[in-house]
């Protein structure tokens, strides 16, 4: 694999708009306030009413960055801000062999020579927006893709309503499809060629995900014991490795920031009457540290300050899946970390290739070793694949993805895609016995 390194800052891109469009009901949400104005902005309503604001740019080793992300909906139209900032880390690519490991993003970037310029299919249905590539050039180019996309089945319920008028029970029948908007940048490093891809849903779930394609690199072949046979026979073995993604993610809901972090762990608590009963318990994570995911394991991040209209404090959960955990680095073995915000902790790892924060090759578990309060939490998501190659991987390699999500909890008090006849079921509906205006469910509480 050939590298070319990659100097450059980053860059503002220019904006157009999407051609998205929405039903004469979904009203248009008020924009939000952003310091990037109207050239370097995404602000788009999706047709079930949901408008997503963003500011975006392209940095020379991230690639695509989103800063000040805000939602509205058509049932809450007031734009309410979620991130400051989201964007890959590192991407990590060691051989199994044990010859050959790549640092992709400080090596040589998913910006600048690295960002491809979008043709053919590669944005289908979308509108591509110009803008300089991160790498110090003025030169315009095709760069991101913006698209509207449908994402299946967004709820269904086959209900029952009594209707005064027959005195009887009436079916209805409430189905909804759903869309996300969709922001993809596409950068060829070496032999492969790397999508990273935002799915904004339209209920305020947030997906990030980095998908690979491209080809197998003709030079990685090796043996039995760390390769899989491609092409005639069992000849060529092509070498296994592994992609270890990190992205940095900066939350600030409702422009209030100070979120705190809380882990939620279940475990079971004896017999109940037809089935084992489980305790759920609440640690609230009040200084830095690495976590690892284990069954029935998340986390959120909280405000302390915003709440939804039914007195919850609002929060993201982190959903992470299929992750699979590489053993050869002390930050690649845990899920998640959380650290104090720092301007110069900028990468998950390699972090002595930027001259302008010397920081001696510290890697994103140098950061939390002193265990510094969290007042404003910055988290380190590793996702990592182990890329076996197969046959079907000649030519062009199929994609494949790995990410997470970030799910909405207790964000608005019911889905803000909730239909006009379901408008009054929130809570419970036969004895209304209140809620609990802490915004934690009634689980217990341990610290750390």
């Amino acid at each position: 694999m050939t590298y070319r390194m990659i100097a450059g800052a980053a860059a503002v891109l220019t904006a157009a708009t999407l051609a998205v469009t929405a039903p004469a009901a979904a009203q248009a949400a008020p924009a939000a306030a952003t310091p990037c104005g109207a050239s370097a902005m995404v602000k788009e309503t999706l047709p079930n009413g949901t408008t997503w604001q963003m500011c975006w740019r392209i940095n020379d080793k991230a690639g695509l960055v989103l800063d000040h992300v805000f939602v509205a909906t058509k049932r809450y139209p007031k734009p309410v801000q979620v991130l400051d900032s989201i964007r890959l880390a590192q991407l990590n690519v060691p051989y199994d062999t044990g010859d050959t490991e790549y640092n992709d993003l400080t090596a040589i970037g998913m910006g600048g020579y690295g960002m491809e310029t979008l043709t053919g299919d590669d944005c289908k249905g979308g509108s591509i927006r110009l803008g300089s590539d991160g790498g110090g050039e003025p030169e315009q180019r095709k760069v991101l893709c913006v698209s509207a996309e449908p994402r299946g089945l967004a709820y269904r319920l086959h209900d029952y309503q009594y209707d005064p008028n027959t005195d009887q029970d009436v079916e209805k029948v409430y189905s909804q499809q759903g869309h996300d908007l969709v922001l993809r940048t596409i950068s060829k490093l070496g032999w492969y060629e790397y999508v990273t891809e935002y799915r904004l849903h339209d209920d305020g779930q947030i997906t990030a995900r980095l998908g690979a394609t491209g080809d197998l690199a003709p030079s990685e072949y090796s043996t039995s014991s760390n390769g899989w046979p491609i092409g005639k026979a069992a000849r060529d073995y092509s070498t296994m490795h592994y992609h270890n993604a990190f992205w940095r993610v900066d939350f600030n809901i409702a422009g209030k920031g100070g979120e705190k972090v809380e882990q939620y762990d279940t475990t079971t608590a004896g017999r109940g009457t037809v089935a084992t009963k489980l305790k759920t318990t609440r640690t609230a994570i009040a200084k830095e540290g690495t976590f690892t995911k284990v069954n029935q394991r998340w986390w959120r991040m909280v405000s302390p300050t915003s709440k939804n209209a039914d007195g919850h404090q609002r929060s993201y959960e982190l959903v992470t899946t299929g992750g699979d955990r590489y053993e050869g680095h002390p930050e690649t073995k845990p899920d998640v970390t959380f650290s104090q915000k720092n301007a110069c902790e900028k990468w998950a790892s390699d972090n002595a290739s930027d001259p302008e924060c010397p920081l001696n090759d510290k890697t994103v578990v140098d950061f939390v070793k002193n265990k510094e309060k969290l007042s404003d939490p910055v988290a380190w998501v590793r996702v990592g694949f182990h890329h076996v190659p197969r046959d079907e991987d000649q030519s062009p390699m199929p994609m494949h993805w790995q990410g997470f999500e970030l799910v909405p909890r207790d964000f608005t008090e019911m889905n803000p895609l909730t239909p006009a006849g379901r408008a009054g079921q929130n809570g419970n509906q036969s004895d209304n016995p209140g809620d609990n205006p802490s915004g934690a469910p009634s689980v217990s509480p341990s610290g750390n």
